[in-house]
Parts: C-alpha cells; sequence; structure tokens
C-alpha cells in the first residue's frame, strides 16, 4: 500500500471540513491549509483527466475526502441513469473516499433533468421507492451511503410522514446513512412552519454521519418569510443555535461548511470552520 493510498482511506475526523470549489484549489494546494477534510461534488470529477481532476488528485494525497452528489436525482420515477451510477462507481473506485453522500430529491421525468433539488412527498410510496433507489446505488458502490434533507420552497398537502419519520424510515428500510444538513432545516421551518426539534427526535443518532452548514438569502416583500439556500453567505446565528442543538442531541459528528456562490477569501470559510469547531469543543466539554 503507497502512502498516498493510505492517506486516502482515512476516516473523516470528528471536526470541522471545508467545501472545496475549483477557485480555491490553488491556494489549497499551494498553502496546505490545516483543514481536516475537503467535500467535492462527485460530477465535477467524472472527468478522466485534466488539469482540474490533477489539482484534485494532489489534494488528495494529503487530506481525507469526500464525494457529495448533486445529480443522482434518487427519489424519481425514471429508472436511475446508468452512466451517471457507472461514472459514480469509477470516480468512488479511483478516490476511495471516506464518505459518499446524495440527496432525498428527484429531479427526472420524461427524459429531462432538471437542474435543482426537487423535494418528495413524504408518504409510503415515495418512502419505499427512495429506499429501493438507495438499495441499489449502495449495491453498486459496495458501500453504505449518506442521504441529505433538503431545503424546498413548496410542500404537498397529501404527505403522510413528516420529514423526519420519513428520514428516519429511509435509514431503516434502506440501510443508509444520513447527512443532516442543518440550514436545510431551518429554511424549511421558515417557508413551511415545520418544527426542527420533532425532526430531530425523531432520527436516531447512530444514523447521522455529517452535518452541513450553509448560508441563506430572505427574500422580502412576498407576503410573508422566504429563504433560499443559496450558499453564498456566513451561517446565520439562527443556525448557529439550531447547529448546537443538533450537536447536543446526535453528539459531535464530522460537520462541512458550504459556500457555493459569489464565493469569498479561502480564510472566511476557516473562519466559519473555526465557530463550528467551538460549537464541538463546547460540547466535548460538557459533563456526561
Amino acid at each position: 500500500m503507497t502512502a498516498s493510498h493510505a492517506t486516502r482511506a482515512q476516516p473523516i475526523p470528528t471536526a470541522v471540513g471545508i467545501g472545496l470549489r475549483p477557485a480555491h484549489l490553488a491556494h489549497v494546494l499551494a498553502q496546505r491549509p490545516p483543514v481536516p477534510f475537503f467535500e467535492v461534488h462527485s460530477e465535477n470529477f467524472f472527468c478522466a483527466g485534466g488539469a482540474l481532476w490533477d489539482a484534485f488528485d494532489a489534494v488528495r494525497r494529503d487530506y481525507p475526502v469526500s464525494l457529495h452528489g448533486v445529480g443522482l436525482a434518487l427519489g424519481s420515477t425514471a429508472p436511475l441513469d446508468a452512466n451517471h451510477l457507472a461514472a459514480l462507481r469509477t470516480l468512488v473506485d479511483r478516490v476511495e473516499p471516506a464518505l459518499v453522500s446524495e440527496h432525498v430529491c428527484w429531479g427526472r421525468v420524461d427524459g429531462r433533468h432538471f437542474n435543482d433539488l426537487l423535494p418528495l412527498p413524504y408518504t409510503e410510496e415515495a418512502l419505499a421507492l427512495m429506499a429501493s433507489r438507495v438499495r441499489q446505488l449502495q449495491d453498486t458502490l459496495g458501500r453504505r451511503v449518506l442521504l441529505e434533507n433538503v431545503s424546498s420552497y413548496v410542500h404537498f398537502t397529501h404527505s403522510t410522514l413528516g420529514e423526519g419519520e420519513f428520514l428516519a424510515a429511509l435509514a431503516r428500510e434502506s440501510g443508509c446513512g444520513l447527512l443532516l444538513d442543518v440550514n436545510n432545516v431551518y429554511v424549511n421551518h421558515i417557508n413551511h412552519g415545520s418544527d426542527p426539534q420533532r425532526l430531530f427526535a425523531a432520527l436516531d443518532p447512530a444514523t447521522i454521519g455529517e452535518l452541513h452548514l450553509a448560508g441563506f438569502t430572505r427574500k422580502d416583500g412576498l407576503g410573508g418569510p422566504l429563504l433560499i439556500d443559496s450558499h453564498d453567505a456566513r451561517v446565520d446565528p439562527a443556525v448557529w443555535a439550531l447547529y448546537a442543538d443538533a450537536v447536543a442531541r446526535f453528539g459531535r459528528k464530522p460537520t462541512l461548511i458550504e459556500w457555493d456562490q459569489h464565493l469569498p477569501d479561502f480564510g472566511v470559510l476557516e473562519d466559519e470552520a473555526r465557530l463550528a469547531m467551538e460549537i464541538l469543543h463546547a460540547d466535548a466539554a460538557l459533563p456526561a
């Protein structure tokens, strides 16, 4: 086993990593900042080579990495895209990431693929479909994956399960883990009046493999509050408070800072990661 192979096989530490975007690759390669781990979007590296792949290959020799998919659309009624699945398996085999994650969403219909993570109705029918697709994905990859809750701007009146109950059942029936995006929980709380604590209470802490944090955009003048999961701002104080609740409920979990648009200097992301680490350390200091 080579040294680089051993490094790539390291588990994600219980610390705070950063979502690595192409604009920051040069900085990371030059400065080698003390970031515990990086996460990248899987689809950005479906290429067989090139400058972007070479830069990522250099990063993953020195840092644990996770792969976060945004395009598989597991909850769609159409069969999973065989080419996408094959490309993801090739990437996973090549990178040997510590974690692989996808989303609880749909996005494909009648041969069209929407560039969004569209919410599912929380019904037994949708649950059975998602669980089947997740099992297919895990069988293809030969490993357990994490599924992330999504933000939403509509909800289905015919849902029969709460979001937390749906996620918990998905983990039980498919054997997957959960990636709990705390910002998405807060966005849905404001947009739909859902109860974050009810969602937390429904989840088994043992199924939570990772937490995500990001910023949102507030839209005013629409007759009511609306938050957009824009990933282009610092984490909101209310989300920090909810993150502290999540850590208290689920224990210390690997956490990721996401920022995808209007990227700031890398130091801003490091500062957000520092704030998250303070919450993790504070929880660790509490008596059992």
